[in-house]
């Protein structure tokens, strides 16, 4: 019971950091009415959110040479 109201909390917490930050918008479209006789209506909303486009790229990076010399060898030759 715990981990499920821990992981509501979570949740909650992520959607208003979302909408805090400008990455989520949601507005209400249309208000709810009450039934009277009969059926009611249902809020409806409208829901912004924000996109996310990952890509790739090559580069080519230089990485420096490393040599280990153990003690008693002669110095290695770099290539």
């Amino acid at each position: 019971m715990r981990a499920l109201l821990m992981l509501l909390g979570i949740a909650a917490l992520v959607i208003v950091a979302g909408m805090a930050t400008g990455f989520i918008n949601i507005d209400q479209t249309q208000t709810a009415q009450l039934p009277r006789l009969e059926g009611g209506q249902a809020p409806a909303f409208k829901a912004d959110v924000g996109k996310i486009d990952l890509g790739t790229e090559r580069k080519v990076i230089e990485v420096p040479r490393v040599a280990v010399e153990k003690p008693g060898e002669a110095p290695a030759q770099p290539q």
